[in-house]
């Protein structure tokens, strides 16, 4: 490819690129595991929890650029996993990785991303490439790290431009767990690690993963559950036979529409049989498919771990009005105008006034659009799992 205004000669010592599929090619230095991988490109305003974001599965081919500029401070360790299936493909930074300094680190952020196969590149103006992208949305693109500075520019171009993306995708079905699953981990404390043990006493849910954060479920048995974790397309007889006192719909990569095939017809079965249901992410928005609302892909989304969301609607009574900061990680949305009149809207985000929450009418059945399990991000919502498993009995 001929260097042009978007396509500038490769410096020097450029080690690592990302190639957008509009032929834009950003230069930097490579870092993690070799090799190159295709992805959206969105952007994480958080300040803290790189490793976290990076585990997620709701991230699964997609590239994150971080909008913080020191990311590896904090270094890696075996706690702050979120899960062992594949989450984001690669990442961009502004900064060299940092060293670590933290008593936590058991290695250095470099050595975990490779060790994952994981891409990074580092050396990019974060706060340009953001700006690109809201205006005009997540691009589909390669991100590259070779050693030697060695590309084929053309053949990473051509894989960006021939990648599909994210709409129509069903990605829950390459991250869920392919086999049932009695989860036994508790919440962490510093010094102590993750509680472990779950009375045989407590409420049983029952619990869809669609691609779920590990922190999900260790809020659950927080909340007072006993929890077992069933896969993406476990038929309705299965659940069934389990005996859940309440279904929660994980969250999750993809387009919705697509994993909704065969999860929303499942969703709509335990609706009619009065289930308790709590939905988060796309577990929120497949609720929502199932109630016969609509969602959408939206220009940018929105991730990272300081969003505001206000609660609205009667159910809140006194608290109704309050705002709540929260995390996210959604490139999917509910589309608020096409709630059925069963459905009451509960939460808005007060960044765009997107649907944040949903409760189905005269139905112990709800969902939030947001992560309040955070990791990372603040602790305001833990009260919904109180709410949903405080509700079974």
């Amino acid at each position: 490819m001929a260097p042009s205004a978007t396509t500038p000669a490769q410096p020097k010592n450029a080690t690592g690129c990302i190639v957008l599929a509009d032929g834009t090619v950003i230069w930097g230095m490579g870092f993690g595991a070799a090799g190159d991988a295709v992805g959206e490109v969105c952007f994480n305003t958080a300040m803290t929890g790189y490793q976290e974001v990076m585990t997620d599965p709701s991230y699964a081919a997609q590239i994150v650029t971080f909008t913080f500029p020191h990311i590896g401070n904090v270094g890696a360790n075996a706690e702050d996993v979120e899960s062992a299936v594949e989450g984001a493909v690669g990442c961009i930074t502004r900064e060299d990785v940092t060293a670590p300094s933290n008593f936590r680190s058991l290695e250095h952020y470099t050595t975990w991303m490779e060790r994952h196969g994981k891409i990074g590149l580092s050396g990019v103006d974060t706060r340009a490439l953001t700006r690109r992208i809201r205006m005009i949305g997540a691009p589909n693109a390669v991100i590259a790290h070779s050693p030697d500075g060695v590309f084929d520019v053309p053949a990473l171009l051509a894989r960006a431009q021939e990648w599909a993306g994210l709409e129509d995708m069903d990605l829950a079905i390459g991250v869920t767990r392919t086999a049932e699953e009695s989860w036994d981990g508790g919440f962490w404390r510093l010094g102590h690690g993750y509680e472990q043990g779950t009375k045989d006493t407590a409420p049983h849910v029952v619990a869809i993963d669609y691609g779920a954060k590990d922190n999900i479920f260790r809020n659950l048995v927080r909340a007072g559950a006993k929890v077992t974790i069933v896969p993406a397309k476990t038929p309705l007889d299965a659940i069934n036979a389990l005996k859940p006192d309440g279904v929660f719909l994980s969250n999750g990569p993809g387009d919705p529409a697509a994993t909704g095939e065969y999860a929303v017809p499942v969703i709509k079965a335990l609706l009619e049989a009065d289930m308790p249901l709590f939905g988060i992410c796309l577990g929120h928005q497949m609720l929502a498919l199932a109630a016969g609302a609509k969602t959408t892909k939206m220009h940018q989304g929105h991730r990272g771990a300081n969003h505001p969301v206000q609660r609205v609607g009667e159910g809140w009574g006194a608290t109704s009005g309050l705002v709540e900061i929260t995390s996210m990680n959604h490139g999917f949305a509910v589309d608020g105008d096409t709630l059925p009149d069963s459905v009451e809207q509960t939460h808005v985000s007060l960044f765009d006034g997107s649907n944040c929450g949903i409760a189905v009418k005269g139905k112990r059945a709800f969902g939030v659009q947001y992560h309040p399990e955070a990791s990372p991000g603040p602790q305001d919502s833990f009260y919904l799992f109180e709410k949903f498993v405080g509700g079974l009995g």
